[in-house]
C-alpha cells in the first residue's frame, strides 16, 4: 500500500532548489514531485489558472507520512510557504498500467501532469468508486503517449502543518512526456470517450478541477 500527501498553493512560490532539498531529505520518502503551472488545450474544459505550486509526496505507509508531517516532523520546514491559498490532503494511491511507461521527455522540457480533483461528494461513495475504478483507467490507458495513471481515494490522517485541509472524495492524474504530449492526448478521440464516460458516472455534486502542471521529480536520496 502506498500513501501520498498533496499540498496545493494558489499564491505561494518557492525557490525550487531549496524546496527540492527539503523534500529530498524527508525521512522515509519514496518519491517527491513538485508541480508548477503549465497549460494545455482541452476541448471540453478550462478551469482557469493552475495553482502556483503543488507538492505530492509518497510514503510506504501512514506511519511514515504522519511522522514527516508531525508538529516536530521534517516537513514543518515547509511552513514558511504560508497558508494563504494553501490546502492539504493525504490519500491512498492506486496505480494502473499503461502500454509504455518509459518517459521520452524532450531535452529542456519537463513531463506534464493533468491533476484532477473531484471536490464534492457522491450520493453513494462506494458505488461511485467501484464504477470509476472499473470504468475509467482502461479508457485513460488508451491516451496516446500516457506514461502514468494514478487514482487517489480518501484516508484519515494526522499532521501538524497548519494549512487548511480538504476532503476531496477523489483525485486522479495522467502524466505525459511534455506539455505538447498532454495537449495531443486531450485532442485525440480518447478525450471524447472520456467525456462520454463522465456522463455515465453515478450521481455526485461539487466541482471537478483539471490542472496541467509541469512536473519535477525529486530523488529522495539527494538530501
Amino acid at each position: 500500500m502506498t500513501i501520498c500527501w498533496f499540498a496545493l498553493f494558489r499564491h505561494a512560490s518557492a525557490e525550487l532548489a531549496w524546496l527540492s532539498h527539503v523534500i529530498a531529505a524527508t525521512p522515509a520518502l519514496r518519491q517527491g514531485l513538485i508541480f508548477t503551472p503549465s497549460s494545455t488545450s482541452d476541448p471540453y474544459l478550462d478551469d482557469g489558472p493552475p495553482p502556483r505550486l503543488a507538492l505530492q509526496l509518497y510514503f510506504d505507509d501512514i506511519a511514515a507520512l504522519e511522522a514527516a508531517l508531525a508538529a516536530s516532523g521534517h516537513l514543518q520546514r515547509l511552513d514558511v510557504l504560508g497558508d494563504v491559498g494553501a490546502t492539504q490532503q493525504a490519500m491512498l494511491v492506486r496505480r494502473y498500467p499503461v502500454p509504455d511507461p518509459t518517459f521520452r521527455t524532450p531535452p529542456g522540457e519537463l513531463p506534464c501532469t493533468y491533476l484532477v480533483a473531484y471536490e464534492g461528494a457522491a450520493e453513494d461513495l462506494p458505488a461511485w468508486l467501484a464504477h470509476y475504478i472499473a470504468d475509467h483507467p482502461p479508457i485513460m490507458s488508451r491516451f496516446p503517449g500516457v506514461r502514468q495513471i494514478e487514482i487517489y481515494t480518501c484516508i484519515d490522517w494526522c499532521g501538524g502543518l497548519p494549512w487548511p485541509r480538504v476532503a476531496h472524495m477523489q483525485r486522479n492524474k495522467v502524466v505525459f512526456d511534455s506539455q505538447a504530449a498532454l495537449s495531443a492526448a486531450l485532442n485525440s478521440p480518447v478525450r471524447h470517450a472520456m467525456r462520454a464516460a463522465f456522463h455515465r458516472f453515478p450521481p455526485f455534486t461539487g466541482p471537478v478541477t483539471h490542472f496541467p502542471m509541469a512536473t519535477i521529480a525529486v530523488d529522495p536520496k539527494a538530501g
